[in-house]
């Protein structure tokens, strides 16, 4: 086969990958809009549950599944460029995450409904990446529909000096969700472990044991209704290059830049080497690490609305039932 006939096969069999990924999206879009004609509280969440049931059958393999790190995997081994389980375009992938925002957005509200009446269910997420890997877009993008009512933003830089005063976990606890809500870690306590890894600031006698004190720390959340999703976000260094060279370009994005970043760069191989000792230190059964290529942004946002979606619809939630008597209710109401 020659080349034209090798790149129009490669052509017509996206085409068709395509066809059949908008067939699959439609049909949760149509569920989608039909969870509002339910009239029971019942009958909308077994339609929300149906519908998000159809976006996650877009996957050919669940990102939790196919990118949950595993004992024999190494950081360098994953292609940042790559697709893995998704088998569309980045028109579908786009349209997947617009869609899965919406089922996200109903699930955030259950799950801040139950929190108000005294369940302990919330999430973490732990976003990590070496710099313009896309946390930010992340955040922006996965959550579009979602309610800052029960959503906590954190990003963590380098301690002050209040912090470095306490515990590394110390600034970490402040900003755990509360029962019902979900907290984005923009890096996070991994940050206190990876950064003297890479550039010495303390012996290892202080950081080593801080994996042990972590898993610790995570396993207790999770025993009390915390559910952990730790992401890190593998990009190239060629990727990186270009967002850098991107942000020098674009006045608006002048002060995401630090020439502190150019030294992160530097030390790449070494990060790759702290990383994967994380890695291979941390993620555990109750909180596994999910290494998700990252040089299509459109991809990686794909990934962690499908990893929040599902885990969310697995805390099979329902609505809470009234705790007033509706009648006393219509009575002061004058009905």
């Amino acid at each position: 086969m020659s080349k034209d006939d090798k790149r129009k096969d490669t052509v017509k069999r996206q085409r068709e990958q395509s066809k059949r990924m908008n067939k699959m999206l439609d049909r949760a879009s149509d569920c989608i809009s039909a969870i509002s004609e339910e009239h029971t509280a019942a009958g909308q969440l077994a339609a929300a549950a149906k519908a998000s049931e159809l976006l996650s059958s877009v996957w050919s393999l669940s990102p939790a599944q196919q990118l949950m790190f595993q004992a024999n995997m190494s950081l360098t081994d994953v292609d940042p460029g790559s697709t893995p389980g998704f088998e569309g375009s980045k028109a579908d992938g786009e349209r997947f995450i617009e869609l899965s925002s919406d089922d996200l957005a109903r699930y955030q509200m259950l799950m801040y409904a139950n929190g108000s009446r005294g369940s302990h269910q919330r999430l973490l997420i732990v976003l990590q990446g070496m710099d313009a890997s896309g946390k930010g877009g992340i955040v922006r993008h996965v959550f579009n529909q979602g309610n800052p009512m029960g959503m906590h933003y954190k990003g963590f830089g380098k301690p002050t000096e209040e912090e470095l005063g306490h515990d590394f976990l110390w600034r970490v606890e402040k900003e755990l969700p509360q029962p019902g809500w979900i907290s984005i870690f923009d890096r996070s306590h991994y940050e206190d472990v990876v950064m003297p890894h890479v550039y010495g600031t303390y012996p290892e006698s202080v950081w080593r044991p801080r994996y042990e004190r972590i898993n610790e720390f995570e396993s207790q959340l999770v025993a009390d209704g915390c559910t952990i999703i730790k992401i890190f976000l593998v990009s190239s260094k060629e990727e990186q290059r270009k967002h850098f060279l991107g942000r020098l370009e674009d006045p608006t994005k002048y002060w995401k830049f630090d020439i502190s970043d150019l030294d992160a760069r530097e030390r790449w191989d070494d990060y790759m080497a702290a990383w994967q000792e994380v890695f291979e230190r941390t993620s555990t059964d109750t909180a596994p690490w999910y290494l998700v290529p990252a040089d299509n942004r459109w991809y990686s946002r794909a990934v962690v609305s499908e990893l929040l979606r599902d885990a969310m619809r697995r805390m099979d939630q329902h609505w809470p039932e009234l705790n007033v008597d509706p009648d006393e209710v219509r009575k002061r109401l004058g009905e």
